[in-house]
């Protein structure tokens, strides 16, 4: 941990503990890596004495497979999020714009506590916990906790290692370390209930989603020259599946698994523009590509909102990848 990293996890903690509450809040659309860190801290919080609440942007849903996460039943609707937190803290977030309405909040807190491990983070707080080193955020929360003296819980453990275990890819990526091997030690000695945890994040889906799959699998495409593959998914495809846009979100994972390809893209089109994923299995960063279209991320998976369409979008994205040999 550097000098600078020390100090501002050293403002944070004095902030905290002097807080008479906290407004906690995550990024629109949570993944497994925002939710678990946002519910974990929300966990500490109460088993601390510490008042909180937590939140996160309209549509004010999660997908399926993280709604076995405890304490989703005590968080606040964003409309009533305070106006003007005394200590707002985000999770997750690399820019204020990715906390949709609760920017505003963030904007008139007393201190704002950026918690992430993006490198393409805007450093928006007034304190900024940002460890590009860690493989999640869950990461940072445990830290943040220790450094409080804040024991953990089983239902902050659960929260920690959801999250642990999403950005990891099921400890598959590059980030997985020996360090996160130990935390993934040390929460599952709170009797996790691993299995069923993992069934449900990454193995059970319903029958109208596996269709929706088959869909947009029917439609990828693979430019060989860039060693590129896209597919997508349209409003009409969700209408007509019947299924939520948060369902989606794995759809990713199965094209990136294309042996031709070393840059993968999943578009999502959604009533307030198209939504970008793109995940990388060589050298290729896409958070370089990604900030290039106002978005952020990792050098291995990053992504945007773009309100071009998705043809456009696509093009774009192409024009940016350089031609390599032909496999």
């Amino acid at each position: 941990m550097t000098p600078e990293l020390e100090a501002e996890l050293d403002r944070a903690v004095a902030v905290i503990r002097g807080a008479g509450s906290l407004a906690l809040a995550c990024h629109v659309t949570p993944d497994g890596d925002a939710l678990g860190s946002l519910l974990a801290m929300h966990h500490l919080c109460r088993a601390n004495g510490q008042p909180s609440l937590a939140s996160w942007p309209r549509p004010f849903v999660v997908a399926p497979h993280y709604r076995y996460l405890p304490g989703l039943d005590r968080c606040t609707k964003p409309d009533d999020f305070p106006e003007q937190p005394e200590v707002m803290l985000t999770f997750d977030c690399g820019s204020l714009a990715r906390l949709g309405e609760l920017a505003w909040p963030a904007e008139a807190a007393g201190d704002l506590i950026v918690l992430d491990h993006h490198a393409t983070n805007d450093r928006y707080g007034t304190i900024n916990v940002i460890d590009t080193g860690a493989a999640a955020t869950a990461v940072v929360v445990r830290t943040l906790a220790r450094r409080l003296g804040w024991q953990l819980t089983r239902d902050a453990a659960i929260c920690l290692y959801s999250g642990l275990v999403t950005d990891t890819g099921r400890f598959q990526y590059d980030c997985t370390t020996p360090d996160v091997f130990a935390l993934a030690e040390e929460l599952s000695r709170f009797d996790l209930p691993i299995s069923s945890m993992s069934r449900q994040l990454f193995e059970e889906h319903r029958f109208d989603y596996l269709q929706l799959v088959a869909a947009a699998l029917g439609r990828a495409q693979l430019d060989k020259e860039r060693r590129f593959v896209a597919t997508w998914v349209t409003i009409e495809d969700f209408e007509r599946f019947g299924c939520d846009f948060e369902e989606a979100e794995g759809l990713i994972d199965l094209v990136r698994r294309t042996s031709e390809a070393t840059v993968s893209c999943v578009l999502k089109e959604t009533h307030d523009g198209t939504r970008v994923s793109l995940r990388a299995v060589d050298d290729t960063d896409v958070g370089v590509i990604a900030l290039q279209f106002g978005g952020g991320g990792h050098r291995a998976a990053a992504g945007w909102t773009d309100d071009r369409p998705i043809p456009e979008v696509l093009e774009a994205i192409r024009a940016v990848l350089p031609v390599r040999a032909v496999l």
